[in-house]
């Protein structure tokens, strides 16, 4: 069964003839399946239909001429012999073989193409993954730091509270030992109102009593009362902290800072005032302080 030509069974399974000629001339005329893969891998090339510049001659499949085989025509070896006609039959197989062949290499083609796309979505997944990864180690590192960071204030605040604690012990010791007793049983000094002045003209006005201890009652949310004898140059932090060392558990464990209030006249004191001595805020020679319901019932 006579053959058909590389150009010619590139152009019978629908190849344009440019295109054709310029991919049998690229791949050095091996053949029709080194034609069509180069076809196929540059189909979508914007000049694959752009000629080639240098003359294509023999090797994009054309018999040559007599003249080109360098002796008078009858010479040759095919002097004197026609070029083989297939019949529509064998034109038809051929096209066939061919068309299989295009098949075969597009299905390769498609191939190649779905195993490179999965590897690219394995390879987006396993970077994805990655950085889900980085980004959890990361959070983790950032609530860990801010828990130790939470542990370490708290540790400080109460370090400082138990230092203020132990300064009230140690203030409570000292006017113990001074007065002697338990502080809690020490009676409050015995206070002396001025007699009758007699009204005169030449009498002098009666001199303002400096005392140096101050007798404080406390009034509880819950009805009950606590007494203490402080210094009249003590704090009135002084007082708050002995409120809250010893005002028991509140209902719902509440435990916040005490707020102070004056009976009469009406007074809410401020944090500033916890630095003022109790004779600078006329609680001194006694004094009825309120505690005021912060925490809800």
């Amino acid at each position: 069964m006579a053959e058909l030509t590389a150009l010619e069974s590139l152009i019978e399974m629908g190849f344009p003839r440019g295109r054709a000629e310029k991919a049998l001339a690229l791949t050095g005329n091996q053949g029709i399946e080194a034609a069509m893969d180069w076809l196929m891998e540059h189909e979508d090339d914007p000049d694959v239909d752009e000629p080639l510049a240098a003359p294509l001659g023999h090797v994009l499949g054309r018999e040559p001429t007599p003249s080109e085989q360098g002796g008078p025509e009858g010479t040759g070896p095919a002097a004197g012999e026609g070029k083989p006609i297939l019949s529509e039959e064998e034109r038809q197989e051929q096209t066939k073989r061919m068309l299989e062949l295009v098949a075969q290499k597009q299905r390769e083609r498609e191939e190649r193409e779905e195993r490179e796309a999965l590897e690219r979505e394995r390879q987006r997944r396993r970077q994805g993954q990655e950085l889900s990864a980085a980004r959890q180690r990361l959070q983790e590192d950032e609530m860990r730091r801010a828990a130790e960071e939470r542990r370490r204030e708290k540790a400080e605040e109460l370090a400082a509270r138990q230092r203020v604690r132990e300064k009230i012990e140690r203030d409570k010791a000292e006017r113990a030992k001074k007065y002697g007793g338990s502080v809690g049983s020490q009676p409050s000094p015995p206070t002396t109102e001025p007699g009758p002045v007699p009204s005169s003209p030449s009498q002098e006005p009666p001199t303002k009593r400096e005392y140096d201890q101050c007798r404080i009652q406390v009034r509880l949310p819950d009805g009950t009362s606590l007494t203490q004898t402080f210094r009249a140059r003590e704090q009135l932090a002084a007082v708050r902290l002995y409120v809250e060392l010893h005002r028991g558990e509140e209902p719902g464990g509440c435990q916040d800072p005490v707020q102070l209030l004056s009976g009469f006249p009406r007074r809410a004191f401020s944090e500033a005032d916890m630095e003022r001595p109790l004779q600078e805020l006329g609680l001194v020679p006694s004094a009825v302080l309120i505690v005021a319901k912060k925490c809800p019932s």
